[in-house]
């Protein structure tokens, strides 16, 4: 484990939560997660900062903060073990740990809607998209030699 390793675990997990927005931008559109986790997060630990942006530009301020978590998760991820973050399960774990992280710790903690979800087609969406970001994080289109 080394310092290329994280390196290459924050990139991955920055890309990764791009790629979690995207699924994201769907879901919510097909009516399936009513508010994301990101915004919800960011509305509720900073709402006097939140207020004060301007309402077109809340979007990217989200984004950014989503962005930022994914490549810090990716960096915890750069930190296991090498035999760890080859096995090809890994990712997809690492996508259910992720999820439960928030749904158990995270969204209670802080008091956000997502700790009542009634909706199984929004948990399972949020599920589905912690998936993609395990695999991607997990993925490299780098040869794996950290």
């Amino acid at each position: 484990m080394g310092t290329s390793s994280v390196i290459r675990g924050t990139a991955r997990g920055v890309v990764a939560a791009m790629a979690m927005s995207g699924l994201r931008q769907m879901t919510t559109t097909l009516g399936l997660v009513a508010d994301t986790p990101p915004e919800a997060i960011v509305q509720s630990t900073l709402p006097a900062i939140f207020e004060r942006i301007p309402e077109e530009r809340r979007p990217a301020i989200v984004e950014a903060v989503h962005w930022t978590y994914g490549g810090l998760g990716g960096a915890a991820f750069g930190l296991l073990p090498r035999k760890v973050r080859r096995h090809p399960l890994t990712g997809l774990i690492y996508g259910v740990l992720f999820w439960t992280a928030f749904e158990v710790g995270i969204a209670p903690v802080l008091g956000l809607p997502h700790a009542h979800r009634q909706k199984p087609e929004e948990e399972a969406a949020l599920l589905v998209d912690h998936l993609l970001y395990g695999v991607v994080v997990a993925a490299s289109a780098w040869p794996h030699r950290d």
